[in-house]
């Protein structure tokens, strides 16, 4: 199967003169979401995008994108489990990708390459599935973005990302991770926002689901911007009339300042015209870049499980307010919000000692599957 273009990720790229601005727009091809991908990069980073679940003893596959957001081919990963294990060293080949067979025991996995970290869920093999072709309904979010890379789960699929083929609206689309319970896939550069139907062969299984896409674009800012000068900026949705929740994130907060806070979640408009608008302050001249991504619902139940798995890697009190943390979202998915604010409060406490990566970086997966 020919592989589609490869993809670039990249933030919305703006140049400020004097007086005036020139505009770029750069296309962001794979946000992270979810556990593995839904994180903003780090500047000198890597990215590693896992799938949200993997399966004890069985293969899968990971991707990394490089600091130029291009996937990195001899890129070196660690992956080890949790509770710790023997560590397992993969490099990623020519395109970016490497297949590995997950760890045979544990509750969650944990990469690192190049100070950059990702985890994922770890679940026993499932029962034998029936065999046949007929077809069965995926699991995916109802609306996700063509700028990000999303999960698409189910089960019955293949670790090796090169057996399992997806295909949006009859296109191609690139497979960046996979395990036999979820695909990780980015739809196809030329594809245009709205209704999507998703179609996913693997081995003699054919799978079937359908989402909205849509695409996030800043329209110019009115009035101009100008020094010392307040101006709005405007996130327009195509795709969607629902009213949707985003986050924006000011990457130059010299440059350019967001008015209500330089990282901020908003809700859009709806409708016909479906936007939101975030007043801005030019503070001197020169290059600036912003970032906006589309939000999935929290996942509660995920989040608990990765909480009880951090628990023990923390120290006494620290392991059982994340036990405490764990069991509300259990008993109260709505608390979401007010569980994310604790954890908060429980990330920066974290102090450096063997384990603490490790402890990072599962509250990390956590915190973004309650965004």
């Amino acid at each position: 199967m020919a592989m589609p273009r490869a993809r670039r990720l990249a933030p919305f790229a703006f140049r400020l003169a004097a007086t005036a601005a020139c505009f770029a727009l750069a296309f962001l091809a794979a946000a992270l979401a979810r556990a593995a991908i839904r994180r903003v990069p780090v500047e000198g980073q890597v990215i590693i995008v896992l799938p949200p679940r993997l399966v004890a003893g069985q293969p899968a596959t990971l991707a990394v994108f490089g600091v130029d957001g291009k996937l990195a081919p001899d890129v070196d990963v660690v992956l080890h489990a949790v509770p710790r294990d023997v560590s397992l060293n993969v490099r990623t080949n020519s395109t970016g990708r490497v297949s590995f067979i997950a760890p045979a025991a544990g509750s969650a996995v944990i990469a690192n390459s190049e100070g950059a970290s990702a985890a994922a869920l770890l679940d026993p093999p499932p029962p034998a599935a029936a065999s046949g072709n007929a077809a069965a309904p995926l699991r995916l979010a109802p609306v996700v973005s063509l700028r990000d890379a999303f999960p698409i789960c189910g089960g019955g699929f293949r670790g090796d990302a090169n057996e399992n083929h997806v295909k949006i609206n009859v296109e191609v689309s690139l497979i960046l991770a996979a395990s036999p319970e979820c695909l990780v896939v980015i739809a196809p550069s030329n594809m245009p926002p709205g209704p999507a139907k998703i179609a996913v062969e693997s081995a003699d299984s054919q799978f079937v689901g359908e989402t909205t896409l849509v695409s996030l674009g800043f329209a110019a800012p009115t009035p101009p911007l100008a020094l010392a000068k307040r101006s709005v900026l405007q996130l327009r949705v195509e795709g969607s009339e629902q009213r949707l929740r985003v986050t924006v994130r000011n990457e130059s907060p010299d440059v350019l300042r967001f008015v209500k806070g330089d990282a901020q979640e908003l809700l859009t408009s709806g409708a016909a015209q479906n936007f939101v608008d975030i007043s801005a302050t030019t503070l001197r001249s020169g290059d600036y870049s912003f970032r906006a991504r589309l939000l999935p619902a929290p996942d509660a139940a995920d989040a608990a499980r990765f909480l009880k798995i951090a628990a023990p890697l923390a120290a006494k009190n620290q392991g059982a307010a994340l036990t405490r943390l764990a069991g509300r979202l259990a008993r109260h998915p709505r608390d979401a919000q007010k569980v994310r604010a604790q954890l908060h409060t429980q990330l920066a406490m974290i102090a450096a000692g063997p384990g603490a990566q490790d402890l990072r970086t599962l509250l990390d997966a956590a915190d973004r599957l309650l965004e």
